[in-house]
């Protein structure tokens, strides 16, 4: 799930940039800070979205730079459980796939990517056996959060499934749905 995230942080900024805004030297000191900054209680930082507030500034004896108590606000990916994510296939193994959900990948095992005996060719897809549905590089996908671990903070791990009605390659999922509405309805007596 995307937030924007409110946070107050003092920010260095260098004498080298002293002569920029003050605005815009700590915008940049930001995004430099938190690029790719990844903890368990904000997600994944994607961008800096504003500064509300910046104090005044205060030099360190021996530093020569500025500190800047600042008000900011972040865009941040948090996966939570359950969630249900749209993304597109990046690599398959012979274990499973991995997706891109926007700012990272996740997971798919093998016995997640559909409701089949599936196997692993060499031109590296996921064939089903008896659907004979198959998972390529580039697909795009549906499918859910079920395995989120923080235990390498700076790269999470995201476990997905696909094996629920209304997961799988969009081309699956609508072509359920075209099955199921051209299924005849009983009629009530």
């Amino acid at each position: 799930m995307f937030y924007k995230s409110e946070l107050k942080d003092y920010i260095r900024v260098p004498p080298r940039l002293f002569d920029m805004p003050v605005q815009e030297a700590i915008i940049q000191r930001i995004r430099k800070k938190y690029e790719s900054y990844v903890s368990k209680e904000l997600g994944i930082v994607i961008d800096v979205l504003a500064v509300s507030d910046i104090g005044e500034g205060t030099v360190i004896p021996g530093d020569g730079a500025s500190y800047y108590e600042t008000h900011f606000e972040l865009l941040t990916y948090k996966p939570e459980m359950q969630e249900v994510v749209y993304g597109e296939i990046k690599e398959i193994a012979d274990f499973g796939a991995f997706m891109t959900i926007g700012p990272i990948d996740g997971m798919i095992h093998i016995s997640q990517t559909m409701d089949d005996f599936v196997s692993f060719s060499k031109d590296k897809t996921l064939q089903g056996k008896e659907s004979k549905k198959s998972l390529r590089v580039g697909d795009r996908c549906k499918a859910r959060l079920v395995a989120i671990s923080y235990k390498d903070v700076s790269n999470p791990k995201l476990g997905l499934t696909m094996r629920q009605p209304g997961l799988g390659r969009l081309d699956w999922i609508e072509d359920e749905n075209k099955a199921k509405e051209a299924k005849p309805k009983k009629e009530k007596k």
